[in-house]
């Protein structure tokens, strides 16, 4: 699961460093370069649920293997695009393949570690994600200077595909099924025997308040993460005077931010469950952390100072991301066996706001060539988040959740 976030934001991140050079050679303006970003996050964002399902009904050892072939060819073939029309359908069929694979993995954890390790699971899973993305921006810069943008992609997708034949090979949906597993271990998973698979209750889960402010959190925290993975490299350039060098290195501190926020609100909430309880213990690392990310944003707007600005970033995406562990192990909580389609909705919802922020930003810059209100908009997102936070609920369980 390390390894597969790590992959993933490898494929995500290495356009947005190589995004400057993709524009001169394909004449692409801001608008386009933002729709571009977003092609990718609506169609993974859409495909969320209905991936989902797939991995409650079918299981993550083929549906992971599916999408992590599907979105490395996408990958590979990034390098092939000659224009703006052939560019934009190549990255929503990534996100359309790539969709399932967080839901995948949560289904994978609730099968594979007890209730009390999920937090910390998705710490960990997200923190490696996020360093695979702090990774590949230097790498991507390392890259272009030594050959065209073109052939970098192809070399990412050859990644993937080792993955995705290991996998196939080792794991099993069922620990039951694992030769590897013996019975001490099975009891400290706490794991029981597969049973059918159950009809899922789509009129509670869709009247259940806790999942929908959970799903609204993540599209105020998601929003935030984009501006990250796609426009900072431009703005450290633009707004900030760094030249493409400097920019690769500065873009993955908020990266290595994440990644530490993740870690730490994942550990931090399984903590304070087991002190206060399960509905305050998830509920406090985004409440304290989202206010708090907001002011931080609203610093790097004031402060004069570059070096500031992007060591302020990272700060601000270390607090936001202190509410995304939590978040994943509370639809692990909601939906137990239908742990799939609470985390899809979640991430679908998440994601909406991912693609809605690189095309809000590249929009404005297009029209008006300023970055101070497009970071106010992550700072009221982040405060959004905080709110929602306040109405969730992970006692509040579906039917027939195990």
């Amino acid at each position: 699961m390390l390894l597969l976030t790590a992959i993933a934001y490898l494929d995500r991140v290495c356009i947005s460093t190589a995004a400057p050079a993709m524009k001169a050679d394909l004449g692409l303006n801001d608008a386009q370069m933002g729709r571009v970003f977003s092609a990718f996050t609506f169609a993974y964002a859409l495909m969320e649920v209905p991936s989902g399902w797939l991995a409650d009904r079918f299981g993550p050892r083929l549906m992971l293997t599916r999408i992590v072939i599907w979105w490395s060819v996408m990958t590979a073939v990034t390098g092939l695009a000659t224009g703006f029309v052939s560019l934009f359908v190549i990255r929503m069929l990534f996100g359309i393949g790539e969709a399932g694979c967080f839901p995948a993995m949560a289904r994978a954890f609730t099968r594979w570690l007890p209730t009390r390790e999920h937090g910390r699971a998705f710490g960990l899973a997200v923190m490696t994600g996020a360093l695979g993305g702090a990774i590949t921006q230097p790498l991507v810069v390392w890259m272009l200077n030594r050959m065209y943008w073109q052939h970098t992609f192809p070399i990412f997708g050859c990644v993937g595909l080792v993955w995705a034949l290991a996998w196939y090979w080792w794991f099993r949906d069922d620990p039951h099924r694992h030769s590897a597993v013996n019975e001490a271990e099975l009891r400290e998973i706490g794991c029981q025997p597969p049973t059918p698979h159950e009809r899922v209750p789509w009129r509670a889960l869709l009247n259940n308040p806790s999942v929908w402010a959970v799903c609204f959190m993540y599209f105020g925290v998601i929003y935030g993460w984009y501006f990250y993975l796609t426009w900072l490299p431009t703005y450290l350039m633009r707004a900030r005077g760094f030249d493409l060098q400097h920019a690769g290195w500065l873009s993955s501190l908020p990266l290595i931010g994440i990644a530490t926020g993740v870690l730490c609100g994942g550990l931090v909430s399984d903590a304070l469950v087991r002190r206060l309880g399960l509905k305050i213990g998830r509920r406090l690392p985004g409440v304290i952390g989202l206010p708090l990310a907001a002011i931080t944003i609203l610093a790097v707007v004031h402060t004069p100072s570059p070096i500031a600005a992007a060591w302020l970033l990272a700060l601000a995406a270390l607090l936001a991301a202190l509410a995304v562990a939590p978040g994943w192990a509370v639809c692990l909580e909601i939906g137990g066996i239908h742990s799939g389609v609470v985390s899809g909705m979640m991430n679908m919802l998440g994601n909406i706001g991912g693609a809605i922020s690189p095309l809000v930003i590249g929009e404005w810059l297009q029209r008006h060539g300023a970055w101070d209100l497009s970071l106010m908009t992550v700072a009221a997102c982040y405060v959004l988040a905080a709110f929602c936070w306040l109405a969730v609920d992970p006692t509040k369980r579906l039917p027939l959740a195990g």
